[in-house]
């Protein structure tokens, strides 16, 4: 980089703490970098002209996971284990509610439902059947049941007459949220600099050197929070998950309020804007979406479209005004890993598609490593 000394000196001299990734979890561990440390230099960087990955590509849902979803985890870990991944969930919401306000973020309690294709009756069993020992165990921690039978009053198609509702759901304005963060971490004296991509690091033992491509500079301490990006640079055990999302134009009385799941969180809508935002497929190829590429695929694409048509609105008049896709970081445990690489060096990453609400906890926890 062709850069001046003021550039130099008021930028890449004298830095306490490098954040690479300025996202929900950067800029919360940013946030709690100033509380802690308020006369430090704090420094993000971010690779994306806004911030890469999923923070302000996801679909705003303010949800810990759909009842299919938790007896999906419950396979895999144990317990105790799926309770506090949960309980991490819940707390993390609060976190960016309070930092945040509700009014900012657009906050709105309508609830969530998990719907069930006519042809996923042994799912929707399975599920009916577990409920009441899921309300069990989340019990000391929502004080009330989660989870309830519901009859379907949307209109849907081609799915069970049931629903799964689920009152503590609520969804959020992506953007409005990763607005009001960048302008908080502004106001907290934090430098964030644009299209930056870290390309390698070193920790000497009093000091990290920071690689932007052909350019080097020092920071006492680094942080990684670049969640589906974060495995060719931090060796960690992340793999990425593309989520590709549509959007429709405005749709005359549209009358569906609330987050959606299908197909055991594997498809996801809501209304936002008198719109109707869908994403998911990734289980239709596998191989393609583990990617840390953006970009839509044929596959994904028609079979949203079909899904909208045949399911979500049978029976009103829609077109496509925009399509995108985001990077999750996912892996065989949904564990969030926030560690320590080196002495000088720690990461916060594999969120497992729950950026929204888990983030703003694991930012907060990354900062306080030191």
């Amino acid at each position: 980089m062709d850069l001046s000394y003021w550039e130099l000196k008021n930028w890449f001299t004298n830095v306490d703490y490098t954040i690479v990734g300025s996202g929900i979890v950067g800029l919360h561990a940013g946030l709690r970098l100033r509380e802690k440390f308020p006369d430090s230099k704090i420094l993000v960087l971010e690779k994306g002209v806004l911030p890469q990955g999923a923070s302000t590509k996801n679909a705003g849902f303010a949800c810990f996971g759909s009842l299919s979803e938790i007896i999906d985890d419950l396979r895999t870990h144990t317990e105790e284990e799926v309770v506090q991944l949960i309980q991490k969930r819940w707390q993390g919401l609060q976190l960016l509610r309070n930092k945040l306000g509700d009014a900012t973020i657009d906050f709105n309690p309508h609830g969530g439902y998990e719907l069930f294709l006519e042809g996923d009756q042994d799912v929707f069993q399975d599920c009916l059947g577990k409920l009441p020992f899921i309300n069990e165990i989340l019990k000391p921690l929502f004080k009330s049941d989660v989870f309830a039978k519901e009859i379907d009053r949307f209109g849907f198609k081609g799915i069970h007459e049931y629903l799964i509702f689920n009152p503590f759901e609520a969804q959020i304005d992506t953007g409005k949220m990763m607005h009001a963060l960048l302008k908080e971490a502004i106001a907290k004296n934090i430098l964030i600099l644009n299209t930056q991509t870290v390309t390698d690091f070193h920790d000497a033992g009093n000091q990290v050197t920071v690689a932007l491509g052909s350019f080097s500079f020092s920071t006492k301490k680094l942080f990684f929070a670049t969640n589906g990006f974060a495995q060719k640079l931090t060796q960690n055990a992340v793999q990425p998950a593309r989520a590709q999302v549509v959007i429709t134009e405005p749709i005359a009385d549209l009358d569906i309020r609330g987050t959606f799941h299908l197909d055991r969180g594997y498809y996801y809508f809501r209304n936002i804007d008198n719109r109707i935002l869908l994403g998911g497929g990734r289980n239709l190829d596998f191989a393609t979406e583990n990617t840390t590429e953006f970009g839509q695929t044929e596959i994904v694409q028609k079979k949203l479209e079909q899904l909208l048509k045949e399911v979500i609105l049978p029976n009103h008049d829609f077109k496509i005004a925009y399509s995108w896709s985001g990077i999750m970081g996912i892996g065989t445990s949904k564990n969030p890993i926030v560690s320590a690489l080196s002495d000088n060096v720690y990461c916060g990453v594999r969120l497992g598609g729950m950026g929204v609400a888990i983030g703003s906890l694991i930012g907060t926890e990354l900062a306080d490593l030191l």
